[in-house]
């Protein structure tokens, strides 16, 4: 999946109350940015370059295996495929998400 699929399957999943209850950005460089903001009501997922709460750092590789099922959230950060900034309690919430 490129970036916009990626967007899209995110938006699917957080839907209107995602219940993160915060902001959080996946980095994936170059190939660009998906900010979930579950503060707004409804929640909002974009491609926007925001300030959030929480910041993944992940390759689109790995962010389409995270979202396959393939690479669990947990797993993907212990072996360093995804860096965490920010608040750490926003990406353990955001395993109840995706």
């Amino acid at each position: 999946m490129n970036l916009e699929a990626c967007t899209e399957a995110i938006r699917t999943k957080v839907g209107t109350d995602s219940g993160l209850d915060a902001t959080l950005k996946f980095d994936c460089g170059e190939d660009g940015v998906i900010c979930i903001d579950g503060k707004s009501a409804p929640n909002t997922v974009s491609n926007n370059n925001l300030d959030t709460d929480c910041t993944v750092g992940i390759t689109l590789e790995n962010l389409n295996a995270m979202l396959a099922g393939d690479l669990e959230p947990a797993t993907g950060f212990m072996m360093g495929k995804l860096k965490v900034t920010g608040d750490m309690g926003v990406a353990m919430r955001l395993q109840r998400v995706i």
